[in-house]
Parts: structure tokens; sequence; C-alpha cells
């Protein structure tokens, strides 16, 4: 039979064990989550580049894939295409979502992207975009904001809204 204190330093031995295999198993739990989770996709600028030209592959007219598209943009970007789809509604009479201005039959690729090479600097970088030729070649802007890179769009600014002489519109 085991003496008090006997049983006092087996329990004690077994609680210390017990600590520990809670701690092994809660550090082997944080290593396979932190391991297995993935960067989002705009975690880095290429990242954000790739992900954007990969949304806008599968843009077909589904609003889902407008929008997942869409929130890759920069707010300067996304602006824009609020702004333009503002006047679209207003002369038209149909209301349209700023994501809905990008249209499947607007993107063409000149050429495969075979390989995204970003240049930081501060919240800015430039993204290469090379291909297999060396003519296949393409700088894209990004910017960080909302806590991710974005796609800074160079979209062309709108033109002043044209009014009639004499009327008041």
């Amino acid at each position: 039979m085991m003496t008090h204190r006997q049983r006092a330093r087996h329990s004690g031995r077994a609680a210390a064990r017990l600590r520990c295999a809670v701690a092994a198993v809660a550090l082997s739990a944080a290593l396979a989550s932190s391991g297995c989770s993935r960067r989002p996709p705009n975690g880095t600028p290429d990242g954000a580049v790739r992900e954007l030209v990969a949304r806008l592959r599968q843009l077909h007219g589904d609003p889902a894939d407008a929008k997942a598209a869409f929130e890759l943009l920069s707010r300067r970007a996304r602006d824009n295409l609020a702004a333009r789809a503002q006047r679209y509604s207003a002369a038209t009479g149909k209301a349209i979502a700023p994501e809905a201005m990008i249209t499947p039959s607007r993107f063409l690729l000149r050429f495969e992207p075979q390989r995204y090479v970003a240049q930081i600097a501060g919240a800015h970088a430039l993204v290469d975009v090379a291909g297999l030729l060396p003519g296949e070649r393409v700088q894209v802007p990004c910017v960080y904001e909302d806590a991710g890179w974005r796609v800074d769009l160079a979209l062309p600014p709108l033109s002043p809204v044209q009014k009639r002489p004499g009327s008041e519109l």
C-alpha cells in the first residue's frame, strides 16, 4: 500500500505530466493552425495582382464574381467605377452597382502571365508581370489600404457632363 507521502508525490507527478501533455497538445495545435493558414490573396502586392487576374478570368457576368474582383481594387479605382455607375444610372434610369462596370468583354489578357515580382516602397508597390516572350511585360501599381494590398488601376477620368446651351440642367 502507498503511504500518504507516496500518493502525494505520485499525484504531483501525474499532474505535472498532464500539464506537459496539455501544453504539448496546445503547442502542436497552434503550430498546425499557423502552418495550415494561408496568407490572404491580397497579403502581398503580387498576390493581389495574381488574384485579380484569376478573378477577372472567371468573370462571365456573375455579379458575385464582379464583386470579388471589385474588392481587390484600390479605393481610387473603386471610386472611379462608382462614379461611372452613378452616371450610367442617371442617364438610363436603371440602377447599376459599381462592380457591374467591370465587364467581361473589356477584359483581355495581352499575354499569359508567368512571373509576378513586386517592388515595394512603403504603402505603394509596382508588380512586374512577365510572360514567356521578352516583350510580354507590364508593371501594375498597387497600394496598401484597408489592411491589404489593392490593385491601383489607372482608369481614365470621367469627362465632365455636357450640357446643352441655354439649358439649366
